[in-house]
């Protein structure tokens, strides 16, 4: 049975929903783009990701074979412009050694993977933390796995719903309980086929929902639920805050 947190986490993805509509992210031409944004966007803007993108698919290294056959002093110029370029840079080289040694190359086989068995290894890995892996699952994978941010945080703490030190677990856990059967959106099929030719392939309802949830997330820490302030006049969930208005 359902509590108000869940029920309240359900409202407010409808009333998103309804407001906004799908969002159609991550933006990506295929499953291997979509891993190594996941690791360039930590700690930078997207903005600078799609430009050290841009590198690396001018020079023909947006994939496992690109990265493996590039140069890692050449991987961290392409990758520069979404900082820590050296970091980034060898982190992609140990996901590709990874993928190698575990899965032959084969992001298939990776992705048939048990969900849990598949969140563990990837957070073994160097520079893999729980958004980050969650990321490569739901929108390269298709798994089931809810991506908590800083907008998720501040929503959901702002609306009373979270202690100011929950864990990242505990709010996944929380918004997972509350959309697991959750019917998932229907997106314009004819725009999802032609930027996400990689994702037409069978997914669970839940995963559709956790993308959508994690984009409206997104855009309301951008447009309204603000880092600096709550401008919450004219926000979908304005309607929704509690008594008092949002918590500081």
């Amino acid at each position: 049975m359902k509590g108000p947190k869940t029920a309240a986490i359900r409202s407010y993805y409808r009333a998103l929903l309804r407001a906004w509509g799908t969002q159609d992210w991550w933006p990506a031409r295929t499953r291997f783009e979509v891993i190594v944004g996941a690791y360039l966007t930590q700690n930078t803007a997207w903005t600078n990701v799609a430009r050290a993108l841009a590198n690396l698919r001018a020079a023909r290294s947006l994939s496992a074979a690109g990265i493996r056959k590039t140069p890692l002093q050449r991987l961290q110029r392409l990758v520069r412009p979404s900082g820590y370029f050296r970091q980034k840079a060898r982190r992609l080289k140990i996901f590709v050694a990874y993928l190698d040694r575990r899965y032959r190359g084969s992001l298939a086989r990776m992705f048939a993977r048990p969900t849990q068995e598949l969140r563990q290894e990837l957070l073994e890995l160097n520079g893999v933390g729980p958004e980050t892996a969650d990321s490569i699952l739901l929108y390269a994978g298709g798994h089931a796995s809810f991506v908590v941010d800083t907008y998720t945080h501040r929503v959901l703490h702002r609306h009373g719903l979270l202690r100011g030190e929950a864990s990242y677990e505990e709010i996944r856990a929380l918004v997972e309980e509350a959309l697991h059967d959750e019917p998932p959106p229907q997106a314009p099929r004819s725009l999802h086929a032609q930027r996400h030719k990689f994702r037409l392939v069978q997914t669970p309802p839940a995963a559709h929902v956790y993308n959508e949830y994690h984009a409206l997330f997104v855009q309301l820490g951008k447009r309204h639920c603000l880092k600096a302030e709550a401008k919450c006049t004219g926000c979908p969930l304005e309607p929704l805050l509690p008594a008092g208005g949002p918590k500081r």
